[in-house]
C-alpha cells in the first residue's frame, strides 16, 4: 500500500496524542540506540531528540513517500527504508518504539515476541495499536466490502481483527519481562470539517482498498463509505464532530 503524507497528517494532532502517552510510559534514563519502527513521516522524531538527546536514534518505514517526508523534514535524524514486519537491528537496542504499526502485520504471536528479543536485556518494547476495528469507523469498511459489486476483489484483503484482547498479548509476554503493563484508552477525538470521520480514515484504513480500484469503481466505494460513515457520525451543535477511538498500549522490560 502506498501512502499519501498529506491525507495521513491531516489529523496529525489527534494520531500524535497516543504517540506522546506511549513515549512517556516508557522509564528509559537514558538509552543510547531508540528505534522507531513505522516512523512514517517522523513526526515523533523530534520529540525522541528531546526526551533523549544522546540517543542515536534511527526511524524504519517502508513507504518511500513517507521517508521522503521524514528526510527532508528531518535532516539529522537517520532512516532505513525496509519492511517493518522482518527487519530487525544489527544489534539488540535500547528501546525499541512502534506506533500505530504492528496492527497492519499478522502473526503477533510471533512478531511480538521476536520483537521483544531485539531489545537488550534491561532494554524496553513499547507498542501502541488502534483497537477500533469494531466500531462503525471501521465496520463501515467491511458493510462497504461486503454489499458492493467490488467484493470478490477486496474481501480477500479484508481483516476484520487485526488487533487481539489486551489478555492475549499478556499471554505473549508475560514469561518474557521483568515488567509488562498494558492498558486501554478510548480517545474522545473532537473533528472539524465535512465529514471527518471519513477524511480521518482514508488516511489510513480506508487506503488499502481504494488503491486496489480503479475509477469509476474508487470513487464510488469511497461515496459509499462516506455515506454509511456520516449517518454514524453526527455534527455536534458547535460543528464539531465526536469520534471515539480505542488503542492498545504495551510497555515490556526485556528479562536480564
Amino acid at each position: 500500500m502506498s501512502w499519501d503524507p498529506a491525507q495521513y497528517l491531516k489529523f496529525a494532532g489527534e494520531r500524535l496524542r497516543p504517540a506522546i502517552d506511549l513515549l512517556a510510559h516508557i522509564p528509559a534514563p537514558a538509552p543510547e540506540t531508540v528505534v522507531d519502527l513505522g516512523c512514517g513521516a517522523g513526526n515523533l522524531t523530534p520529540l525522541f531528540q528531546e526526551r533523549w538527546p544522546q540517543a542515536r536514534i534511527t526511524g524504519v518505514d517502508s513507504s518511500p513517500e513517507m521517508l521522503a517526508k521524514a528526510r527532508a523534514d528531518h535532516p539529522k535524524a537517520a532512516f532505513v527504508q525496509a519492511d517493518v514486519g522482518t527487519w530487525r537491528p544489527e544489534r539488540p537496542v535500547d528501546v525499541l518504539y512502534s506506533n500505530a504499526t504492528i496492527h497492519w502485520l499478522e502473526g503477533h504471536e510471533v512478531l511480538i515476541p521476536g520483537l521483544l528479543e531485539a531489545v537488550k536485556p534491561g532494554g524496553w518494547l513499547a507498542i501502541q495499536m488502534p483497537r477500533n476495528f469494531g466500531e462503525p469507523s471501521h465496520t463501515c469498511v467491511t458493510d462497504t466490502i461486503e454489499q458492493g459489486p467490488w467484493r470478490a476483489r477486496l474481501e480477500p484483503h479484508l481483516r476484520r481483527a487485526p488487533v487481539a484482547e489486551p489478555r492475549r498479548y499478556w499471554q505473549m509476554l508475560h514469561d518474557k519481562v521483568a515488567a509488562l503493563e498494558i492498558w486501554e484508552t478510548q480517545y474522545i477525538q473532537v473533528l472539524k470539517g465535512d465529514n471527518p470521520v471519513a477524511e480521518y480514515v482514508k488516511g489510513s484504513w480506508l487506503k488499502q482498498f481504494l488503491d486496489r480500484l480503479q475509477e469509476p469503481e474508487r470513487s464510488a466505494f469511497e461515496a459509499d463509505y462516506r455515506a454509511r460513515v456520516r449517518s454514524v457520525y453526527p455534527v455536534e451543535s458547535n460543528g464539531a464532530t465526536l469520534f471515539p477511538f480505542r488503542r492498545v498500549f504495551i510497555v515490556a522490560q526485556r528479562r536480564a
